[in-house]
C-alpha cells in the first residue's frame, strides 16, 4: 500500500507538528510491508469514505464547541484503478466535510510527477504509469508500490506544479473517474503544511 508509506514519510516533514495524523485502514506490518488486511472490500472508495465520516463525526464530538478552524479534519486517500464508484465516493465525502485526494489511474501518478511529466490517457492502466518510475522497471508489480523518501526527495514543487496543470484540463463539471491522468495529493500535502522536500 504506496498510500500509507507516502503518508508516513510526509507526516514527520511538518514545520510544525501542528496536526496529528493517524492512518485508518492501514494493512501494512513489519517495517512497512503490506500485511493481509481485510482484502479487498474494505479498499473500495465508498467503503473508505463511510470510515472517514464516522472518524469526522467522533472527532468532532470529541471537540465539541472549538472554533471551526481548530476542528479536526479527516483525508480519505485512493485512485481509480478499476474501481466504479470513485464520483459517488467524492461526493459523499465532500458533503459530509471529508477531504479527498484522489489520483487516476493511481497513486503512483503523483509519484511519477516527481520526475517527469506525464499527460497520457491511462485508462486504469496503473501498470503503464507505475513501470516509468525511475529505477523500478525490472522490478515486480509489489516492489513498484514501494516508496522512500529518496524517491521522491526534491520533487514536491516540480510534482505539484505538474499536478495542477494536469487539473487544468479539466472543468469542473467533468467526473473525476473521467479526469484521466489526474491527481490532487498535493492538497493533502499542503494541508499538512508541507510546501517542499
Amino acid at each position: 500500500m504506496t498510500e500509507p508509506q507516502y503518508v508516513d514519510l510526509v507526516k514527520d516533514l511538518q514545520p510544525v507538528r501542528r496536526n496529528e495524523v493517524h492512518i485508518a485502514n492501514d494493512t501494512r506490518r513489519s517495517r512497512g510491508q503490506r500485511g493481509r488486511g481485510t482484502g479487498g472490500s474494505g479498499r473500495k472508495p465508498m467503503d473508505l469514505v463511510e470510515d472517514a465520516i464516522d472518524r469526522l463525526v467522533r472527532l468532532r464530538e470529541q471537540v465539541r464547541g472549538l472554533p471551526e478552524e481548530l476542528m479536526p479534519v479527516v483525508w480519505c486517500i485512493f485512485d481509480r484503478d478499476q474501481h466504479e464508484d470513485v464520483d459517488q465516493a467524492i461526493a459523499r465525502a465532500t458533503r459530509a466535510g471529508v477531504r479527498v485526494a484522489f489520483s487516476h489511474p493511481c497513486f503512483e501518478l503523483w509519484r511519477l510527477l516527481h520526475h517527469q511529466p506525464y499527460t497520457a490517457r491511462a485508462s486504469g492502466n496503473c501498470e503503464e504509469v507505475a513501470r516509468r518510475l525511475p529505477g523500478v522497471a525490472s522490478s515486480t508489480a509489489q516492489e513498484r508500490k514501494a516508496i522512500t523518501f529518496g524517491q521522491i526527495q526534491g520533487g514536491f514543487a516540480d510534482a505539484r506544479k505538474r499536478a495542477v496543470q494536469l487539473e487544468r484540463q479539466y472543468a469542473s463539471h467533468v467526473p473525476f473517474s473521467r479526469r484521466d491522468p489526474y491527481t490532487d495529493v498535493w492538497k493533502f500535502v499542503e494541508d499538512l503544511g508541507v510546501t517542499e522536500y
